[in-house]
């Protein structure tokens, strides 16, 4: 080993950090500097200052982000040029534009993923840099040129040892990013074109999470100026899951990007509350967009016989026929309900002047009406301003919101079968995330009239326009008082120039209006038709066909990146098959590719596991594992009474020295095994960070730890009518070790794979098998 090359690297790595220091004080002393000068100065300077604290902030934030391994790798080309690589592109010196470190997006960073002896890319030979904070632990070389005869004493098979090593590492309970391992399939994907649908299917283990987060980090890298102004929406299954990937982006130093569940996708709502699972499947079909459609079209009703308004001249009749035909008038226009309200508005306005003008300036001896186009413009003003019409148009066709809608819709479910709408009819309670795709599609078919806003929004600026005319008009009569007769005035004024000769007022008040400051991402997740640059999918294969109507709509380009597996999908309203998520929308253009190696789970788990969903269907293949741990998944049977104590014992006996452990059990017997495991974290959103965490089969999803304990398997497999699909992704999570407790028998799909550990579970066994 050359104590020289060690000595080499550890020198580049401290002068590296040096940069990195220099770098980062420069931008805490910019905006410190800019911090201080606000409240002073005039609106443009403010402004100025404003996105030059913005911009020092968000290069703050990568500084920040790349300090732990800033750099990981070298690059050795046959042609003598040489490139370090790093989370974050680091140049020489603001006067030297030399790369220091290439960023590991950029094009010909590449080669460190791509390389081989048999497709060296150009490469001579490719580093591996292992650091502890900014000391230099290893160093491994991989050599492509066969025919370089130059050895340092680190050459070995760098990749596999460096990918074992993040393999075997203790979890945290925070997902870690794979930029120092990245696998030629994974790079493939990371860096494919941003347009168009990718689905990404690979089964447990697979790091397809993962793989789409480098893709966001790459896209905002490869796309920066458009995605930075539309912004990235990544969604997630759970809370839980999100606070899990929640550190790898901002450690790729990208700080931009919206993570949200289903549950935060329509602002102002929050969604607290849980369904059944049946009661999930029901709003998530597509026949519920029908369904509230024609709930609408309910709430734009006719009087039968009609509605008698008293006015000042005398009774007037809105009745059935007027109203039906202004209904067809304003739905004539295909807008939004509430967009086309005031369509039908106008027409019974128009109406009702009609009848009264008949009335007042009818001639008794049958002559033509004697009020001129005046008079009944007069008429119609009156009618236009009484309670009694704008109460009656309320009555007919209602100005609705979302949530008013949809509350009154599942107080009375129509237009579903019977036994559907009794499973999800509802009166209060807080929103579930399946009534947020149902709000969202109230929205569209009401539309939002926002007339009045932009009313008070142009009034408020013809204000700031007469105000700032009326300072250039102070400033011009200043100007003009400093000359002593009006010759002066004439002569000298045109020669000077005054505020008034380069903005007008339009402009000047312009300057003064608040600028919107936000990231793109704080933008979108405030407004419900904000349309994203790209949105990556999580689990995918769990969303409802109402929430993928809701995505497409933030996604009018169809750029999306989706990840999932169809043998993972638990939810009841879940799709089974990519086709099905995407013939409505892209037909059949859409690009599909598979993940086939099993990074995560060791051969030995992935063993039990697959025999859980053969037996649903024999000709199931799991994604190969990359390693194996030697040590069989274990089972320990207890008796009913002794569940709680007996999985306190294998919780003890299997807790690993370093990293995480969970418990995965039904949520029914979560208060009792709270009880038995005290300092366990539990509940909606589990601190993932905790040695111990308790959590129900659905709440793992995309989740890994070093040891699983799962909690009766039995119950976990009857617990719906997709129980198999949660027992597989239950059994693997697992990094290193997987036990199972259970009371009764088995399940027979279990049996083969598992070492029963003690002589008390086998006599619980045969106590109970059927004969």
């Amino acid at each position: 080993m050359s104590t020289e090359e060690f000595q080499k690297e550890q020198e580049f790595i401290t002068g590296l950090y040096a940069r990195l220091d220099d770098l980062r004080e420069e931008a805490e002393s910019t905006v410190r500097g800019a911090l201080t000068q606000v409240g002073t100065g005039h609106h443009q300077a403010k402004l100025e200052r404003d996105v030059l604290v913005a911009e020092q902030s968000g290069l703050l934030a990568a500084f920040n982000a790349g300090e732990s391994g800033l750099c990981f790798g070298r690059l050795d080309f046959q042609d003598g040029r040489q490139y370090h690589m790093g989370r974050i592109g680091i140049r020489q010196s603001d006067a030297d534009r030399t790369p220091l470190v290439i960023d590991w997006r950029a094009d010909i960073a590449r080669p460190f993923y791509l390389a081989t002896g048999y497709s060296p890319m150009g490469l001579r030979r490719r580093r591996h840099i292992s650091t502890e904070g900014r000391t230099v632990t290893a160093l491994h070389d991989e050599i492509l040129d066969l025919t370089d005869t130059t050895r340092t004493g680190h050459e070995g098979s760098a990749a596999d040892t460096v990918l074992l090593a993040a393999l075997d590492a203790a979890r945290s309970g925070r997902m870690h990013d794979i930029v120092r391992t990245i696998q030629a399939e994974q790079d493939r994907i990371i860096r494919g074109p941003h347009q168009g649908v990718l689905v990404v299917e690979g089964g447990p283990g697979t790091g397809k999470t993962v793989v789409a987060l480098h893709r966001a980090a790459y896209l905002l890298y490869a796309y920066r100026d458009l995605l930075a102004r539309r912004g990235v929406l990544i969604v997630g299954p759970n809370p839980a899951f999100l606070a899990y990937i929640g550190e790898v982006l901002p450690s790729l130093g990208e700080t931009g990007v919206l993570l949200a569940t289903v549950g935060e996708l329509f602002p102002g709502v929050t969604a607290t509350g849980t369904d059944t699972s049946a009661a999930a499947e029901v709003k998530g079909r597509a026949t519920m967009a029908d369904a509230l459609a024609r709930f609408v079209r309910d709430r734009q009703t006719a009087p039968d016989p009609g509605i008698e308004i008293e006015h000042d001249d005398g009774r007037l009749v809105l009745d059935r026929a007027m109203a039906e035909d202004a209904r067809a008038a304003a739905r004539q226009t295909g807008l939004p309900h509430n967009l086309a309200r005031p369509h039908f508005a106008f027409r019974i306005i128009d109406a009702l002047t009609e009848q009264l003008a008949d009335r007042i300036g009818a001639d008794p001896y049958g002559g033509p009406n004697f009020l001129g186009p005046d008079d009944i413009a007069q008429l119609g003003k009156a009618i236009a301003l009484s309670g009694e019409v704008h109460a009656a148009i309320e009555e007919l066709w209602p100005m609705l919101t979302p949530q008013q809608l949809v509350t009154e819709y599942l107080a009375d479910p129509v237009y579903l079968p019977d036994i559907d709408a009794e499973l999800i009819r509802r009166t209060g309670g807080p929103w579930t995330p399946a009534d947020v795709p149902l709000l969202d599609e109230a929205a569209e078919l009401l539309g939002h009239d926002d007339s009045a806003a932009r009313a008070a929004e142009e009034a408020e600026r013809q204000q700031r326009i007469a105000y700032a005319q009326g300072v250039l008009d102070m400033a011009y009569a200043s100007r003009t008082y400093e000359f002593e007769d009006k010759e002066d005035v004439d002569k000298d004024a045109s020669e000077v120039l005054g505020a008034h000769d380069i903005v007008d007022a339009e402009r000047m008040a312009e300057r003064h209006e608040e600028a919107d400051h936000r990231s793109a991402a704080e933008r979108a997740a405030a407004d419900r038709t904000w349309a994203f640059g790209h949105i990556i999918v999580d689990e995918a294969q769990e969303l409802s066909a109402m929430t993928w109507r809701l995505l497409m709509r933030r996604c009018p380009t169809r750029s999306m990146t989706l990840v999932g597996d169809p043998a993972q999908t638990g939810d009841e309203a879940g799709c089974d098959s990519w086709q099905q998520i995407l013939g409505p929308y892209v037909g059949d253009r859409w690009e599909h590719t598979r993940l086939r190696v099993n990074y995560r789970t060791p051969a030995e788990i992935m063993e039990v596991a697959a025999g859980v969903r053969r037996a649903e269907d024999p000709s199931f293949e799991p994604p190969g594992s990359v390693r194996s741990t030697g040590v069989r998944p274990r089972a320990r049977g207890a008796r009913p009474e002794d569940l709680a104590r007996t999985v306190a014992e294998t919780v003890a006996d299997e807790a690993p020295r370093e990293g995480r452990l969970a418990v995965v059990a039904p949520a029914a017997l979560h208060p009792e095994l709270v009880a038995a495991l005290p300092g366990a974290s539990y509940g909606t959103t589990p601190d993932l960070t905790r040695d111990v965490v308790l959590l129900d089969p659905r709440q793992t999803k995309g989740l890994e730890f070093d040891t699983v304990v799962v909690v009766e398997p039995g119950r976990i497999l009857a617990g719906s009518a997709r129980g198999a699909n949660d027992l597989y992704v239950a059994l693997t999570r697992a990094t290193q070790q997987l036990a199972v407790v259970h009371t009764g028998a088995l399940p027979e799909c279990l049996r083969e794979g598992l070492t029963q550990e003690t002589q008390e579970t086998q006599q619980i066994q045969e106590a109970v098998r059927p004969a």
